[in-house]
């Protein structure tokens, strides 16, 4: 290549509490939150990546009409945690107010073990069903349209 891409090195406005879209891989176009980041990179992960938890399927549209339980049904969120590379992802102009709760429920170990990752994501999906149901952060339980 005549135009090498050159290294991803300041990504200073990638920051915790910073929403994101997911750019590449299985949660493509998913809306996410950073929790973590690393600039410089970790030994298992050498380049600058973030701990992202993000809405894997969204909740589904309610009208008034809808009973009780059909509600409760399609308020669902389905949640994931991953560990992104920050070329995967895309910053938007969104902040999402990252609480001690949500860090807590997500812990540093969380990468590399499945059953604390599940653990962490049973968490987050209560943390982020709580914020759609009190109806804060409208935009990012609602799908991306393009």
């Amino acid at each position: 290549h005549p135009f090498p891409t050159p290294p991803v090195t300041n990504m200073k406005f990638l920051k915790t509490s910073k929403v994101v879209i997911v750019l590449h891989g299985r949660y493509a176009g998913k809306k996410a939150v950073i929790l973590q980041n690393y600039d410089q990179g970790t030994s298992d992960h050498p380049y600058g990546h973030a701990l992202v938890a993000g809405v894997a399927r969204y909740p589904l549209k309610v009208t008034g009409a809808m009973s009780k339980k059909r509600v409760a049904k399609r308020s669902k969120v389905k949640p994931f945690v991953k560990v992104v590379n920050y070329n995967h992802l895309m910053p938007t102009r969104y902040a999402f107010d990252v609480d001690e709760a949500l860090k807590k429920s997500v812990p540093q170990e969380v990468v590399k073990d499945t059953a604390k990752r599940e653990e962490s994501r049973k968490g987050v999906k209560k943390i982020f069903e709580e914020r759609y149901n009190a109806g804060k952060n409208k935009w990012f339980f609602s799908k991306l349209r393009f």
